[in-house]
């Protein structure tokens, strides 16, 4: 089973919020990327067993961040 989880810069927050649809309950946010990044990569497991869930066969990361020009 392949799982896809989302990141999004939350610039008013200051933070980088990780979410997925195909993994239930998972919602994280922290202020660096790569520590995020290493959070999802030990939590996704945990709740897809919660969720008894397929077994994971492939975690995929999108980024976005979205930055506000000035002119």
């Amino acid at each position: 089973m392949e799982y896809k989880v989302n990141f999004t810069w939350d610039e008013e927050a200051s933070v980088w919020i990780a979410q997925s649809d195909d993994i239930p309950g998972l919602v994280l946010e922290g202020g660096s990327l790569d520590a995020l990044i290493e959070r999802v990569r030990f939590a996704a497991p945990e709740l897809i067993e919660l969720n008894k869930s397929p077994t994971i066969n492939s975690l995929y990361f999108t980024v976005e961040r979205h930055e506000k020009v000035f002119a």
